[in-house]
């Protein structure tokens, strides 16, 4: 995503209104553009893609279409969209189902609404934001994902392009799930030259998102030391 004019645009999607209103709210009040709220996940397609927030923050259980649907959609449609998802839910399954549909990150219900807006204002960047205890379990999928056989390549698929050294050496950080703000610190480098140099990456690896860029980053070995 371009750098970001005025303030970060949000949709909350959840299918009770006391909670719904409420997290808009909370927002608000925070200073985030509450651009759209829905109830289903017919409904939530359909007014994101009128709507074009920022963050999408999503609960997964929905009626008419299931959360992780209305992600797929949503970001199959404009990657450029981060999605944190906001669920009751800490059920394993869940959670690697959600990241695997295109979400940036994953937060309890339990959370704080200081730990909401921190987690809002990180996702709309671009970084993973877990529940603490998650983050293990998504890094740990990303690896069991690329000890599988990758699909076979086109033989005419050419080779892998070249990245320079200073987008290898982001790709590793990212595999080994440090933040961008974790890797800015350790480069010393601004945030936004971190993300410059992940999109300029996804840009000639041809990939969408950093569920992808992990994989890729884990089946070359960049996560070792």
């Amino acid at each position: 995503m371009s750098a970001q004019q005025g303030p970060i645009r949000v949709m909350v999607v959840d299918d009770h209104p006391m909670w719904r209103d409420a997290v808009a709210r909370d927002l608000a009040e925070a200073g985030f553009e509450v651009v759209a709220t829905a109830g289903d996940g017919e409904q939530a397609v359909r007014r994101a893609r009128a709507a074009a927030p920022h963050v999408l923050v999503l609960d997964l259980n929905l009626p008419a279409k299931p959360g992780v649907q209305v992600c797929k959609e949503l970001v199959g449609a404009d990657p450029a969209l981060r999605v944190l998802v906001l669920s009751a839910s800490g059920e394993h399954a869940d959670v690697l189902e959600a990241v695997k549909s295109g979400a940036t990150g994953y937060l309890l219900k339990s959370a704080s609404t200081q730990e909401l807006l921190d987690a809002v204002r990180r996702t709309a960047v671009g970084d993973p934001v877990f529940t603490p205890g998650l983050a293990g379990l998504v890094l740990g999928e990303y690896r069991r994902l690329a000890a599988e056989p990758a699909p076979a390549a086109d033989a005419g698929e050419p080779k892998a392009p070249r990245l320079t050294d200073r987008e290898t050496e982001v790709l590793r950080l990212v595999a080994k799930g440090l933040s961008y703000k974790q890797i800015a610190e350790r480069l010393v480098i601004s945030h936004r030259t971190v993300q410059n140099h992940v999109q300029n990456t996804l840009g000639k690896l041809q990939l969408h998102n950093r569920v992808e860029l992990v994989r890729y980053a884990i089946e070359r070995g960049l996560d070792g030391e």
